[in-house]
Parts: structure tokens; C-alpha cells; sequence
């Protein structure tokens, strides 16, 4: 399932405009309801201005006897990204100039790119430059880079409220594996999941963008509507790759993205690494830029920069699983029912303890109890005694050794037998002072 939709991706070449970038984007399509919107040429957001559309038709490099060098048939990443097309005859030192290899990883192909400055070039693998022994090269560059515009996707789910969970993405990075696809396919999954939902108390988006400049333009049309909605998001990344769970904190730090996500990998993860906010990054450096802050995370696998063969073409297929895959998209689907479950609570009855068996909520005759029993008593007894409208339920479950979601039924429960009474959400600043409060 994962790896078929890998192989119809994974052949397209992508950037950060053309066609490649909405030929991906109508496959995904085919399996969940994605728009797609265009931002032209020129448009301005913030400090920065939507390039030329660049596409290719082909690019190769011939030998003197008319033998073919190098050609993006072989492998997309043999293209510099936003080369100006090129037709002429070169000498070998001219050609070495516009050729890009990486020393210290000899098989591999290095992925570069020129989005905003005029100019072109090959990738070859070190080991191959040997192959370059004539005096003259023909080199053919067949793009074009005209007037178009930029391709965003976006999914959306309305829930029961309009505030909103964001899950963002990037469409861009030609023929990579784990640090392109894996992000778009786990996203895909995670938004199937969320359709086939009932009852979501939150309303749900889904962002495909071109990485950095596709968040910017995004967030120049849209970002205030995004300040006063989203209360948590995620961007989804490097989720392909790698037995152990990285987590990014938000800007903010302690926003319910950030507690329900700590929350779930504490409990379920055999191990993780957690990472404070940083610039280095994806799209979450301009989601989390100054004028939007919004509550941003991002949970990854091995993230990027961490495996040596990032932006390389051996971040293949060989690299990516889908046992790895998988295991994202279930951390995130029990990151959202996390999210869906929590509620902060108050309880009713704050003079000593309320009398529960009159309720049917305690046994009436004492001794041993089985296992079940006593986990029921557990979870309505720290209800009851940390619902206190500062505490949610993430807090309460953190301090039992209980997901989140464990207790909604009790809380739901005692709520109708009007122990407990829902609260209003708190506000960040209040959510900040009472950190820690419980372990």
C-alpha cells in the first residue's frame, strides 16, 4: 500500500513549481480530496516573490564520439534543480565548473539546486569523473522557466469547531526518498484515516507546499486566519526511515501539539529524541516565525541531517520501509485521538471525596479486587481529585501512566453523573504558568 504509492511518485521530477509538482498531487488525489491552488509568478509574500515556473522536457551531456555522458533519464538528481536551458559545445574545463560531486560519498549523487539565481549545472557521482577524459562535451538543457506560478495542495475536514489541527507537508525534492516522499505518503495516510472519522471535534488541514517558499506564500494569504484557528499542528517530514521517533518541539514549547505528542511517544515509544525549537529546519521555521508563532511541531523518524544519506540519491527505496511508515502514521493517529480526547474538567464535589457508591461507582461491599476493577476505581478517584480546571486530561493520564484517551470514557461517565463539569479551554499563558504542576 505505502510502497505502491511510492512507485508511481518517486519517477516524477519535482521542484518547487511545474508540472511535476501537480502530477503529484492529482496521484494523491486519487486518494484523498486535494486542491489544488496556484500562486503566480511575481506575486509577492513578505520579503519574498513567487519565481519563474521552471519544467523540464530533457538534459544530458554527450562525448566527443556522440556517447551519452550523463542524462536525467538515468536519475532526476543529475539535473541541477532550475538549470536555464543550455545547447552548445563545452571543453571539458568548462564543463567541470558546471559539474557538482561529493568526495566523501563517491557512489552518490548530490542533489543541488538554483531556485533564485540564474544557472546550470550537472550532479555526478565522484567516482565517475574519471569517465570524463575528451577535450569537448555537447550539453543539451531543454527547460523552460517562463512566466506560471507555484502549486499548493490543501485537504481540509471541517469538525465540529473551527478550530483547526494542521498537518503540512512538502512536494518539491525530486526522486528522494525519505526526505520527500515519505512525508507526503504518511500525511496521505493520516488525512484517509481522519476522513473515515465520525464526531471529530476539530476541523482538520492538510498542506502539500513546496518546501519554504510554498509555507511562505501559504502563510502571506492566509496566515492571520491560521493564528486564530489552528490549536496544534504538525509538519511531517523524514517519517521513513529508522526504528526510534525524533520530536521538534514548537516555538512556544508547551502547546497541546507539543503535550500531546510528548505525551503519546512517553507512552508508547520504546525510544525518543526530543528536540527544542531551532531555525534549521522545514516548513515549521515559518510557522513558528515571529509574526505567526503559530503551536507547531514536528514528528520525525531519523530527521533530516541525522543520515548520511540525506539530500543524496541514496536516500532510495532501499532506504525508505514501510514498517517505518506505518509506524508514523499510527504515533500521529494516536496523536490526534490524544488531541481529540482531551478536555480539561472541574470537579463538583470539592469537599472530601463524593460518596461513589451511591452513584454505582464503587463497589458496595469491600476486599480484594480484580485488576480491572481496582484501573476503574484508579481512573475515577485522580479524576475527581486533579479535575481542578487546570489540569487536563493529558496531565492526569501523565500522572497514572494512562494515554489520554483512557480516560475520556470515565471523564465522560462521571460527567453525567455531574462530578465533573467540562471547562472552557484554557488560555496559553495560563497553560504556561501550571507546567509541571503534576509529573
Amino acid at each position: 500500500m505505502y510502497m505502491n504509492l511510492f512507485d508511481k511518485l518517486f519517477p516524477i521530477h519535482r521542484s518547487i513549481t511545474g508540472d511535476g509538482v501537480r502530477k503529484t498531487l492529482s496521484i494523491l488525489d486519487e486518494l484523498v480530496p486535494i486542491k489544488q491552488y496556484e500562486y503566480p509568478t511575481g506575486m509577492e509574500c513578505f520579503d519574498w516573490t513567487i519565481p519563474k515556473e521552471w519544467n523540464i522536457k530533457e538534459a544530458y551531456i554527450k562525448d566527443s564520439r556522440g556517447k551519452t555522458i550523463l542524462d536525467i533519464k538515468d536519475h532526476n538528481l543529475h539535473l541541477v534543480g532550475y538549470s536555464v536551458p543550455v545547447w552548445g559545445t563545452f571543453s571539458k574545463q568548462q564543463l567541470m565548473r558546471h559539474l557538482h560531486t561529493l568526495p566523501d560519498m563517491p557512489l552518490a549523487i548530490p542533489y543541488v539546486t538554483s531556485y533564485y539565481k540564474e544557472n546550470w549545472g550537472f550532479c555526478v557521482q565522484h567516482d565517475r569523473l574519471g569517465e570524463f577524459t575528451d577535450d569537448e562535451y555537447e550539453v543539451v538543457i531543454d527547460t523552460s522557466m517562463e512566466p506560471g506560478s507555484l502549486t499548493i495542495g490543501e485537504g481540509f475536514i471541517q469538525g465540529e469547531t473551527d478550530q483547526e489541527i494542521l498537518f503540512s507537508t512538502y512536494v518539491c525534492h525530486p526522486s528522494m526518498a525519505v526526505n520527500e516522499l515519505s512525508g507526503p505518503i504518511v500525511q496521505t495516510f493520516i488525512y484517509q484515516y481522519l476522513l473515515e472519522q465520525e464526531n471529530l471535534k476539530y476541523s482538520y488541514r492538510f498542506l502539500y507546499v513546496p518546501e519554504t517558499i510554498g509555507s511562505i506564500a501559504y502563510l502571506s494569504q492566509h496566515g492571520e486566519k491560521l493564528k486564530e484557528n489552528v490549536a496544534a499542528g504538525y509538519v511531517v517530514t523524514c517519517v521513513g526511515h529508522g526504528e526510534s521517533f525524533t520530536y521538534k518541539k514548537s516555538k512556544r514549547g508547551d502547546t497541546l501539539a507539543d503535550k500531546a505528542a510528548l505525551h503519546v511517544l512517553h507512552k508508547t515509544a520504546a525510544s525518543s529524541k526530543i528536540l527544542e525549537w531551532s531555525p534549521f529546519g522545514s516548513d515549521e521555521r515559518q510557522y513558528c516565525s515571529q509574526a505567526f508563532n503559530l503551536p507547531v511541531g514536528s514528528l520525525m523518524k531519523t530527521m533530516y541531517g541525522d543520515y548520511p544519506e540525506y539530500h543524496t540519491s541514496l536516500d532510495n527505496r532501499e532506504l525508505i520501509s514501510e514498517k517505518a511508515m506505518k509506524e508514523a502514521v499510527d504515533t500521529y493517529i494516536s496523536i490526534i485521538q490524544t488531541i481529540e480526547a482531551n478536555e480539561t474538567y472541574k470537579s463538583t464535589h470539592i469537599h472530601c471525596e463524593p460518596k461513589l457508591d451511591k452513584r454505582g461507582l464503587y463497589p458496595s461491599v469491600g476486599g480484594t479486587r480484580g485488576a480491572k476493577e481496582k484501573d476503574e476505581v484508579s481512573m475515577i478517584t485522580n479524576l475527581l481529585a486533579f479535575s481542578d480546571g487546570n489540569h487536563d486530561l493529558i496531565d492526569i493520564a501523565n500522572k497514572i501512566n494512562k494515554l489520554a484517551p483512557e480516560l475520556n470514557e470515565t471523564a465522560l461517565l462521571l460527567t453525567e453523573k455531574d462530578l465533573l463539569r467540562k471547562c472552557d479551554p484554557l488560555p496559553v499563558e495560563a497553560m504556561k504558568a501550571i507546567v509541571g504542576q503534576i509529573g
